[in-house]
């Protein structure tokens, strides 16, 4: 059990560095294995050990061992989010087939989290890979019950959204429409809705503590991909036993 935590957390911090390469590239339309990973600032190539996932931001100091331009803190916060992600993932659903679609899904948010953080955009080449590899997990792998509760799940995931653009007059944006499509087929109705009040809620924190600590002003606009990405994952680990409570309490 160690060992397999163990090569959990190891994968996760490996995926959490590529993950970054990713959520970066993609947005901009660069490619994932050309060129090489380099500083921004100076464009030098990166060794070896310079890309040792958390440790060589640690030995750095986080900066540049060239230019000594400031490394931005998303990188080792993003490898050592994932690799602690993956180690949990196991311990809240179980070691079945079912660690799979966690797996997955961190996986898509880890690469949401960053090009929404950076750019504000929610790739489509990423929805489009992620889309039909938890539609296979959820209808083949590890179906729910019903079986096409994944796809309603997509459906109502897809119009809550659109419907709230509608009324909004853009308040809401296209990505994030289709990554609640997505969201869906992983989840299931019943947990994309409340996936949907927790990362609002989630928002909505996030927003008010920026504005408290000067990070965000009134009116501009932020990314929503975090909220979403904190939101989903507790009510996809935690969700059934929330609803059971609440469910309790109002009886």
């Amino acid at each position: 059990m160690n060992s397999a935590l163990s090569i959990s957390f190891l994968l996760g911090l490996l995926l959490g560095s590529f993950y970054n390469v990713v959520g970066l590239r993609v947005p901009k339309g660069e490619s994932i294995v050309a060129p090489r990973s380099h500083c921004p600032s100076c464009k030098r190539t990166l060794t070896a050990l310079e890309l040792i996932p958390v440790v060589s931001y640690m030995l750095q100091k986080g900066k540049c061992r060239a230019c000594s331009a400031r490394i931005s803190f998303v990188y080792p916060f993003v490898e050592l989010s994932t690799a602690i992600l993956f180690t949990l993932a196991p311990f809240l659903v179980g070691w079945s087939a079912e660690v799979a679609v966690s797996w997955t899904l961190i996986s898509l948010f880890v690469i949401i989290f960053v090009s929404d953080v950076h750019y504000m955009i929610i790739p489509n080449r990423v929805l489009l890979f992620f889309a039909p590899l938890l539609f296979i997990e959820r209808i083949w792998l590890v179906p729910l019950t019903p079986w096409w509760d994944s796809l309603l799940g997509s459906f109502v995931g897809f119009m809550m959204l659109f419907l709230i653009a509608l009324v909004s007059k853009g308040g809401m944006g296209g990505g994030d429409i289709k990554l609640f499509a997505v969201i869906g087929l992983a989840l299931g109705v019943k947990l994309t809705v409340l996936a949907f009040f927790l990362s609002t809620f989630v928002g909505t924190m996030f927003g008010l503590i920026g504005m408290a600590i000067g990070r965000v002003k009134r009116g501009e606009p932020m990314p929503f991909g975090p909220a979403i990405v904190v939101g989903t994952l507790i009510a996809y680990f935690f969700g059934e036993a929330m609803i059971d409570m609440y469910v309790k309490v109002m009886m």
